[in-house]
């Protein structure tokens, strides 16, 4: 059996996008505040950029769950 279940959640999709954004800046010790913001706000922008394939308006996420073969994938919107 097939089943498809759409997930909604706005803030946790901005959440986890903000949080690695500011991981991956963490550790670069030279750039000063200001720096680091604009830093992690360009890392956001591009990681939800690429997240947009599989989530749609920033906050849904359909994933199809196959019971039979144990298995579960996201589906892209409009396929």
């Amino acid at each position: 059996m097939k089943v498809r279940v759409t997930f909604k959640d706005p803030d946790g999709v901005f959440e986890c996008i903000r949080d690695t954004a500011k991981e991956s800046v963490q550790a670069m010790e030279t750039l000063d505040d200001e720096e680091r913001k604009d830093l992690v706000e360009s890392r956001q922008d591009s990681i939800g950029e690429k997240l947009s394939k599989w989530i749609e308006y920033g906050e849904y996420l359909t994933v199809e769950f196959d019971t039979a073969a144990g298995t579960a994938r996201v589906v892209v919107s409009g396929r």
